[in-house]
């Protein structure tokens, strides 16, 4: 009756493909920047965007407005410094490094 089932364990095609993120880590990183830049009234809200290359953090000065920035993080970037990335508003990479909290602390907020 049973003859035809079969066991399988840890097949490769059934496993699903983890979805990429911010890291626990970065996004502290990140949300620390951010309180700080509100309490400052520079910025008052942000979004996420989420591709299968990248992840971004958008800063917005206000709800009704683009963003004003956006740190990206690439999932597969073609050098090691394009993995953060702090762009404009029309995508042009202002800064960039392989590490997060360098770029982070390496950037003038109130003068870019």
């Amino acid at each position: 009756m049973y003859n035809n089932l079969k066991l399988v364990i840890n097949n490769s095609k059934n496993k699903i493909e983890e979805r990429q993120f911010f890291e626990k880590d970065e996004l502290k990183i990140i949300l620390d920047l951010y309180a700080k830049m509100v309490s400052d009234g520079s910025w008052k809200d942000y979004g996420l965007n989420i591709s299968s290359k990248q992840v971004s953090f958008s800063i917005f000065r206000n709800a009704a407005e683009n963003a004003l920035y956006k740190i990206c993080k690439n999932f597969k970037p073609k050098n090691k410094n394009l993995k953060y990335l702090i762009t404009d508003v029309n995508g042009k990479i202002i800064k960039n490094s392989y590490d997060l909290k360098i770029l982070i602390k390496n950037t003038n907020w109130k003068k870019l």
